[in-house]
């Protein structure tokens, strides 16, 4: 068989080359050329080798799209109610996921136990790249995992694998890890752009043509992101990250791309000796508060894909000894922190520019939407007045730039949400303020910023 053709492309100006070289002519770029595999047409074919059918479809006939199938399609539970949150219901035959996170916050460890407990009834072949098949043993030995049924699998040749796919049928097919694959006719090494794009392509055209979920490992670069290149992402169907450090028993599962379900949901596992488990209620250990109350420490109700959370959040206010005071915010978007200082100091007649501003929201829980705003504010002013607030005090409310109030999605659930963790004031926008509020708690609606302070 003779070896696929490939070519050199320049990833900033898509200038092409046949060899590489360290300086691209045409944009004066350094480092940018990455290799790419070019398809080569079979005899008679009269088309490209392996693309035809990528989604799965091999029939080059056009359909209307009134006559598209809307049945729904099946989905097969992970055994983990949180995976399945975030996977928007389950997984879908025919996915391709893509489960990226840090080393060491239990990638392998959920997909090896997920595995493990579908296979008492389900076909599925585990591939390990990284692992040889006794560490794996070794490790669900450890976790008390049932390891009957399960057909593992150690190969990095992605010709391999699929040739052993074709012959098992699994339903369900996980690779451990993506940038340990590679293809023989590809000549960079395993890891590298072209081996990663061409390796994820070949796997994915496999799951969609035959309706076999796809679970991929993704290792990530230094901050944070997943590493490969871009277009990775966009093959896949579903991109997950693992986030939780070594020091933190506490995993978050946050989806950034889902084709089926919400983005942005989040799933929270905790790391045991048997492994992840799910948390049911993440509220309750995002709250995990002091008997007494100090100074900068408030609750806010935050909504994280379909369901609102409780987690808290601390400020520090401190004399400043800098001609530049600090402003260090752990969670929370740093520039925001910057912007509602500025609020609070024009529409709060409180002035921060001496101090040193510190904000911390408590577990590791990144805050991604503007109901916090307000709860940030009343923090600050918590901590610069040296006040504590009361202990069965929640907030939320998006703070403009005029220190206007504004009303955020869901005000009604999150409401309930403190209500049923006990908590007997909150302090929220106007136009999310329920006409009967719950029963034993008393609702503070506030149009500006100065009736927040007031309310206080």
């Amino acid at each position: 068989m003779a070896k696929a053709k490939s070519a050199f492309v320049c990833t900033e100006c898509g200038a092409e080359y046949r060899k590489w070289q360290g300086q691209c002519s045409s944009c004066q770029e350094w480092n940018t050329l990455s290799e790419i595999r070019l398809a080569s047409a079979r005899p008679g074919s009269g088309a490209a080798t392996g693309r035809a059918g990528y989604a799965g479809d091999l029939s080059r006939d056009v359909v209307d799209l009134g006559n598209v199938d809307l049945s729904e399609v099946p989905r097969l539970t992970s055994t983990f109610a949180e995976f399945d949150r975030v996977l928007g219901g389950g997984l879908v035959p025919g996915s391709a996921v893509l489960l990226g996170g840090n080393p060491g916050a239990g990638k392998s460890t959920l997909l090896l136990q997920t595995a493990c407990k579908l296979a008492q009834q389900r076909r599925i072949v585990y591939v390990t790249g990284e692992e040889s098949l006794s560490q794996v043993a070794m490790r669900a030995h450890r976790l008390q995992l049932p390891t009957n049924g399960l057909k593992m699998l150690a190969e990095t040749s992605v010709e391999t694998i699929l040739a052993v796919a074709e012959r098992e049928k699994p339903e369900i097919l996980v690779i451990d890890s993506i940038q340990t694959m590679h293809l023989e006719d590809i000549s960079s090494a395993p890891g590298g752009v072209a081996q990663v794009r061409e390796s994820a392509a070949a796997l994915t055209r496999f799951a969609k043509q035959t309706n076999t979920v796809l679970l991929l490992v993704g290792h990530v670069t230094k901050d944070g992101t997943l590493a490969g290149p871009k277009v990775l992402e966009h093959m896949i169907d579903a991109s997950l990250l693992l986030e939780g450090g070594a020091d933190s028993r506490f995993r978050t599962l946050r989806g950034q791309k889902n084709r089926f379900g919400a983005v942005n949901e989040l799933g929270v596992f905790a790391m045991l000796e048997q492994g992840l488990k799910e948390v049911k209620n993440p509220s309750a250990i995002f709250l995990s508060r002091q008997e007494e109350q100090a100074p900068g420490s408030l609750v806010m109700v935050v909504w994280e894909g379909t369901r609102p959370i409780l987690v808290e959040v601390q400020a520090l206010v401190d004399e400043s000894a800098l001609g530049n005071p600090r402003r260090v915010a752990v969670g929370v978007d740093q520039n925001r922190l910057a912007m509602l200082l500025a609020v609070l100091n024009r529409h709060g007649g409180l002035f921060t520019g001496d101090q040193d501003v510190f904000l911390n929201v408590v577990g590791g829980v990144k805050v991604l939407e503007t109901s916090a705003d307000l709860a940030v504010l009343l923090a600050v002013v918590s901590s610069l007045q040296n006040r504590a607030l009361p202990k069965e005090l929640v907030v939320f409310g998006e703070v403009g730039l005029s220190g206007e109030i504004r009303p955020v999605p869901s005000g009604q659930e999150r409401i309930a949400e403190a209500a049923k963790h006990g908590f007997l004031r909150a302090i929220v926008p106007r136009g999310n303020a329920p006409k009967q509020a719950p029963k034993g708690m008393e609702v503070i609606p506030v149009d500006k910023l100065s009736d927040a302070l007031e309310a206080l």
